[in-house]
């Protein structure tokens, strides 16, 4: 079985971290997806590091303004206008043409609180294309130990969306790591993403959106 790999990188952009990445990517020649944070990209100095890793392949995309709750669980649509757009406003013309957008799914859980009623008619109406994952190696928690779950998990399928944080935790230390062992198995990096783990692209509901638990 042969393997492509996309990279998604969340969270960021982080001074102490996101540069780096972006060293390795370039080094390299891997192109990804970094989904931001809106308050991570108001702090100072944040905009210019996303607008270099436009300026070097990379897409933006849209992971809320302050990922503290899953937008399911929020009842106010005001408040989950907000997490979307202000931080799609703060993006402004480093966005993706296809206004990518990316959930807070606690810990990487798919579940029916990731994307409620007002997040789905929200994203819908502004078009957005939303982009999920199947492989998750959880490198908050093992900042030394996630690569070796990476490639293992992703040597189980044929097209691997891999989410992973470009954040203080000393994980991205190993993102050289990675990158030799997804070309020891031969894996293909790619940047795009597959239709399985986009449920809704430029705002049209996909094949993948009914096998997903949201609340339609």
């Amino acid at each position: 079985m042969s393997h492509r790999v996309t990279l998604s990188f969340d969270n960021g952009p982080t001074p102490e971290v996101t540069p780096c990445v972006l060293d390795v990517l370039r080094e390299r020649g891997v192109r990804s997806t970094f989904f931001v944070v809106g308050q991570q990209l108001r702090a100072p100095g944040m905009a210019a590091i996303a607008r270099r890793a436009v300026a070097e392949g990379h897409w933006i995309g849209n992971h809320t303004l302050t990922h503290t709750v899953p937008l399911g669980e929020l009842d106010d649509p005001a408040t989950v206008d907000r997490e979307i757009a202000e931080t799609q406003e703060l993006i402004g013309d480093l966005s993706h043409p296809d206004r990518l957008f990316r959930p807070f799914g606690r810990g990487g859980i798919i579940d029916q609180r990731l994307l409620g009623y007002h997040a789905l008619r929200r994203l819908g109406e502004g078009r957005f294309t939303c982009v999920l994952w199947n492989s998750v190696p959880r490198d908050w928690e093992r900042p030394d130990g996630w690569v070796r779950t990476c490639l293992d998990d992703v040597a189980t399928r044929p097209w691997s969306v891999v989410v992973i944080h470009d954040l203080p935790t000393g994980a991205m230390d190993h993102l050289p790591e990675l990158l030799d062992g997804l070309d020891a198995i031969g894996a293909e990096v790619v940047q795009d993403f597959p239709d399985d783990c986009v449920p809704l692209r430029r705002g049209v509901r996909t094949g993948a959106f009914a096998s997903l638990p949201f609340d339609r």
